[in-house]
């Protein structure tokens, strides 16, 4: 006889966020997954979670793949946990092609915070959102803000050219770049130097490890920095957990200018508005059934692709119903 399982009972938003800022991982994890399923309990989750948020500090980690960010990461929650934080880490895999699920790599390589209370670890699929993040991904950090985390550590995908977004989510960016592998160059190119707030050169007990640092400091002696800040660059290797305390107090460095200017406001109006905007677009496209598969919607992409229609009138016709 088949065993049938009754229908999971709908999350009490109280008593979850209760429970999340009392220490329970359990129902931190739950309310990013109503985040993550786009749940209808999402709403009156966020309406109560509102008075809590706004303390927490949220570092971004961003760089092309292989260059360690992971290490990183993880050797940055090992200092701060030191210091008596509690740490909230978002690791943004790439999606599953089979579910659509995170990968969940990043959490297999922190392995070493697995059994500490203080450090929560939450994989998120990408879902092949661009900009190295998941939609979800702001929610998310507010949950772990008001759950009580005073540190937030966001880790990219790493999609190179495409990882931009970190920055406008984040109070401070780090861009990892490792030696021998042109990333000095790349992150010129694809504009990735113009968002860091500090560079790390990570495996940096590598031979080209000290040309890295020359190429990247005469970059950054060549940029326009507005604001009085101009990014140091630190020498790591994170997985002997090296020049950590370098960065770390790098890290603080950046924070106190940030609090001792505008900038921390300006970056966080920022982000809420473009968080704002994410919803706005998100519920009109719902509004419109403007969602891929929508009958409506691809009548009307039929036409376009056939001449028959241009896509701007197109777009009028699906707004003006």
């Amino acid at each position: 006889m088949t065993e049938v399982r009754s229908p999971r009972p709908r999350a009490d938003p109280e008593a979850l966020i209760a429970s999340a800022r009392a220490g329970n991982a359990r129902a931190v994890g739950r309310l990013i997954s109503l985040v993550e399923n786009r749940s209808p309990e999402l709403r009156p989750v966020m309406k109560a979670i509102a008075p809590y948020t706004g303390t927490a500090r949220v570092i971004g980690i961003t760089g092309s793949p292989g260059v360690g960010k992971s290490t990183v990461t993880s050797a940055l929650a090992a200092a701060y946990r030191a210091a008596g934080m509690r740490i909230g880490v978002l690791a943004v895999d790439p999606s599953s092609p089979f579910t659509g699920g995170a990968l969940l790599g990043d959490r297999v390589r922190m392995q070493d915070h697995a059994t500490d209370d203080g450090v929560f670890i939450r994989s998120m699929a990408s879902r092949g959102h661009l900009g190295g993040l998941s939609l979800a991904t702001p929610q998310a950090v507010r949950i772990l803000d008001a759950a009580g985390f005073g540190l937030i550590l966001i880790e990219t995908v790493g999609v190179g050219q495409a990882e931009l977004e970190i920055a406008s989510l984040a109070d401070s960016t780090l861009v990892v770049v490792a030696p021998g592998m042109g990333d000095s160059v790349q992150a010129a190119k694809a504009g990735i130097l113009e968002i860091a707030d500090i560079l790390v050169v990570n495996k940096s007990d590598r031979p080209a490890a000290q040309q890295a640092v020359r190429d990247l400091r005469t970059m950054v002696a060549m940029g326009n920095w507005e604001g009085g800040w101009k990014p140091p660059i630190v020498s790591t290797v994170a997985v002997a957990g090296t020049g950590i305390d370098d960065l770390t107090e790098k890290i603080g460095a950046h924070w106190s200018w940030l609090a001792s200017s505008a900038e921390l406001a300006r970056r966080r109006r920022a982000r809420a508005r473009e968080e704002v905007a994410a919803i706005a677009v998100a519920v009109l496209r719902g509004r419109l059934g403007g969602l891929p598969g929508d009958s409506r919607l691809d009548e009307l992409a039929g036409r376009v692709a056939a001449g028959q229609l241009d896509p701007y009138s197109a777009a009028d016709e699906l707004v003006s119903g």
